[in-house]
């Protein structure tokens, strides 16, 4: 599923214009990206939670010339999948070995 296709189910579901379901979506993920740039913690009960992985700088090597360069440090948002999710894939993938 792609950000389209979020926003047309929403639509859908809610009965709501497209405009208004894209308009919720946005809003949700824009509060999530300024929440993560205060370095706070998401988390969703039932999905997972989203929280930021600090990394230090470092040398790196340019693949094409072999060049050493240094990486600056830098903050990457990191999903962690709650257990709930992880239950519920499982359960499908195991439910789908049986019928096999």
């Amino acid at each position: 599923m792609n950000l389209s296709d979020l926003i047309a189910k929403l639509a859908e579901k809610e009965k709501l214009t497209h405009r208004e379901a894209e308009a919720a979506v946005k809003l949700i993920f824009r509060m999530f990206a300024d929440s993560m740039k205060k370095g706070d913690r998401i988390e969703i009960r039932g999905l997972g939670s989203f929280v930021l992985r600090e990394y230090k700088t470092y040398t790196g090597r340019n693949p094409k010339t072999g060049k050493e360069t240094e990486v600056k440090s830098k903050r990457l948002p990191y999903f962690k999948v709650g257990k709930e999710l992880k239950e519920r894939i499982n359960d499908q993938v195991a439910s789908a070995h049986v019928s096999e």
